[in-house]
């Protein structure tokens, strides 16, 4: 962990749990009427009336999700909270809460945790919700993140996995690949530092894609923006894991087959530099890196002319029937099975 040696060091242990989480939590605001109680009480109280409510919950772990020699912890706090919140997007729902509980080493003083919480606190104003609660502990492997996000939705709006059907088209919004590559980026440069602590990385050439893996969005956008068009997906789910596996998840759970086409698929001039630079096919990492937070979603062909003009929006294939399988059809017109082959957390 990159540090200021002459930074002023607060043990956490001079607070205790509750002082611990009362400071950290002092300069959250509450935004929502649903938020009868946050953060205080034995257990937050939450009233949602007439709409569903949808909840979706993540853990990171340092040196498994996130690694702090170049992962500033504000840039932590604030990643942290935005993979959850796209789980919620990705159901065409609002987030508009979240838990936050950590588990810490004391290798931490209390002002990283501050930047930590800095960071979640950002999160939750641009993306409007509160934080209503969480717990902190003691931890002998490093930092552990625990995020959990609820959101709203009208109960004819939300959008499940399952709902795709044969001769839907298959859309992605922005482009792919950035988070992945920026993360090769970073670790190419850990490296360097190890061998000359004294050298001085230059990302400058490599902005887009290092923000892309440091500090992502969700599509809050897309949200309001399908709703202003009018287009409710027939079913949605966002890219953490790699456009191949998540194409295969809808795949799987609307019993559908799929052509994806690779000369649609979109890329930023930035990763396809990179990539050649690497020396690394920028389908594959397309299909395969992850971390891109951006949403994949089918729609009813009558849909197309809503959304055919809107540069969020790329067609990058169709659905099939599921007998038919799943398939990219290459620049050469030759057909490959996909495969799941993203980041996956229990392999060695």
């Amino acid at each position: 962990m990159i540090e200021d040696k002459n930074q002023e060091r607060t043990p956490l242990s001079h607070l205790g749990e509750f002082a611990l989480i009362e400071h950290l939590t002092k300069n959250f605001k509450i935004n929502h009427t649903s938020t009868i109680k946050g953060i205080g009480d034995d257990a937050a109280v939450l009233n949602f009336k007439d709409k569903k409510v949808v909840v979706s919950t993540d853990l990171l772990v340092e040196s498994v999700h996130f690694d702090l020699s170049y992962m500033p912890l504000k840039h932590l706090g604030y990643k942290a909270v935005v993979v959850n919140l796209s789980d919620v997007y990705a159901m065409n729902a609002t987030p508009t809460q979240i838990t936050v509980s950590i588990a810490v080493s004391n290798r931490f003083p209390l002002e990283a945790l501050e930047d930590l919480y800095a960071g979640i606190e950002t999160a939750t104003q641009i993306y409007n919700i509160d934080l209503i609660g969480g717990d902190t502990t003691s931890s002998n492997t490093g930092l552990l993140i625990s995020i959990t996000a609820i959101g709203e939705v009208e109960d004819q709006k939300i959008v499940y996995r399952n709902g795709a059907k044969p001769n839907d088209l298959l859309v992605v919004t922005g482009d792919l690949g950035a988070a992945y590559m920026g993360l090769q980026v970073l670790e190419r440069e850990k490296e360097v530092f190890k061998v000359n602590p004294n050298s001085q990385p230059d990302l400058e050439p490599y902005t887009y894609i290092v923000e892309r893996q440091l500090k992502p969005e969700a599509r809050k956008d897309i949200i309001k923006l399908l709703e202003e068009l009018n287009v409710t997906p027939t079913s949605m789910i966002d890219i953490s894991d790699g456009l191949s596996s998540e194409i295969i998840h809808l795949c799987k759970q609307s019993q559908v087959g799929c052509d994806l086409y690779e000369e649609k698929i979109p890329l930023d001039p930035a990763v396809i530099s990179v990539c050649e630079e690497f020396k690394i096919d920028s389908t594959t990492v397309a299909l395969n890196g992850g971390e891109d937070y951006e949403l994949l979603f089918t729609i009813s062909q009558e849909d197309y002319p809503k959304i055919k003009a809107n540069p969020n929006f790329t067609v990058i294939g169709f659905m099939k029937e599921a007998e038919t399988g799943m398939h990219l059809v290459t620049r050469a017109e030759s057909r490959i099975p996909l495969k799941a082959q993203g980041w996956k957390n229990f392999n060695n």
